[in-house]
């Protein structure tokens, strides 16, 4: 049996989907499941049973030796949210709970931490322990997601596997729940399709042209890929970056989207709103090497393969994954 938590969300519906991909189907799926906008991520997936987000520690314990692995893929994600005190319910402090039986039991894990943890980008994008505590984020989020990754690396007692992924900026299909957290490349085809248009943050640094800031855009099939890697690899434990080592332009992104569609690009360039002018990140790009070195191989799409696809095959007919 394979816990996801998370599993009505964008990346947990789709690894959901990499598993019956793979045959597995013998999977709880744990979630909050009163958002009705979200039940087409998992309606027709198969699994065993549906286990609420508040009922998991209570259902558990009972079925410990039946549990051969866990994905804690849940969290709350709201970079805009700003009570602390949310976090550490949801993210640090249910993390805490689920590291503690899988290391009491036996269980392997994978988690999900955030590129969200490197903050202004300073001190680099190196998924080295050692930068860890070093680590300041400029959101709570972030904050939540820093906070258990440095308590993941204090801890004496551990579970037999486990494995941290920061995720960088992942866009695909299952994500049409997300409404303003969602990855600019949903906005953009949605801009698209009620303006003909797609408005673009402009540069507020003499170095960035507009347009020009970048980020590590990943599609969401190589992020359950590597996640289902990992199910199969028991090598080194630790903490990982996933996302391409490719930085590309937020410029890019909006020309591809328009590829995809077969239009012209239509761009207009907006001021960043001051209140996250600040906290803007105008680079990220995640260093891969310990990926690599863990054997994984596999090709990751191109910023256009990924998009013409997603535009294509899903969004312009509101598939699901």
């Amino acid at each position: 049996m394979i816990i996801v938590t998370g599993a009505a969300g964008f990346i947990g519906s789709c690894l959901v989907g990499k598993l019956n991909n793979r045959g597995i189907t013998d999977i709880i799926i744990v979630d909050d499941f009163s958002h009705p906008e979200k039940s087409n991520n998992y309606t027709h997936k198969a699994y065993r049973e549906k286990v609420g987000r508040k009922d998991l520690f209570s259902w558990m314990p009972a079925r410990a030796k039946e549990i051969e692995f866990i994905y804690h893929i849940g969290a709350r994600t709201d970079t805009a949210e700003f009570n602390m005190q949310v976090f550490d319910e949801l993210n640090t402090g249910y993390s805490k709970k689920i590291w503690t039986f899988c290391a009491e039991h036996g269980i392997p894990l994978v988690y999900a931490s955030s590129a969200a943890t490197y903050g202004d980008g300073s001190l680099g994008y190196n998924d080295s322990h050692e930068l860890v505590a070093r680590l300041h984020p400029l959101n709570p989020y972030g904050i939540s997601k820093n906070e258990f990754d440095k308590w993941v690396l204090q801890q004496a007692s551990s579970p037999p596997a486990w494995f941290g992924f920061k995720f960088f900026n992942v866009f695909g299909p299952n994500e049409y729940h997300k409404g303003r957290m969602a990855s600019v490349v949903f906005h953009a085809f949605n801009q698209i399709t009620t303006n003909g248009k797609v408005k673009l943050f402009r540069s507020h640094r003499p170095d960035y042209e507009d347009g020009k800031q970048l980020r590590d855009f990943i599609y969401v099939k190589d992020v359950v890929d590597v996640l289902y890697f990992f199910y199969e690899y028991r090598g080194k434990p630790g903490i990982y970056n996933l996302g391409t080592g490719k930085a590309r332009s937020f410029l890019d992104l909006a020309n591809a989207v328009f590829y995809a569609r077969g239009l012209e690009p239509a761009i207009e360039f907006i001021d960043t709103p001051a209140d996250i002018r600040d906290k803007y990140q105008y680079f990220t790009e995640a260093k891969m090497d310990k990926l690599m070195q863990a054997g994984y191989s596999k090709p990751f799409f191109s910023l256009e393969d990924g998009i013409t696809e997603y535009v294509q095959a899903y969004m312009q007919s509101s598939r699901y994954y």
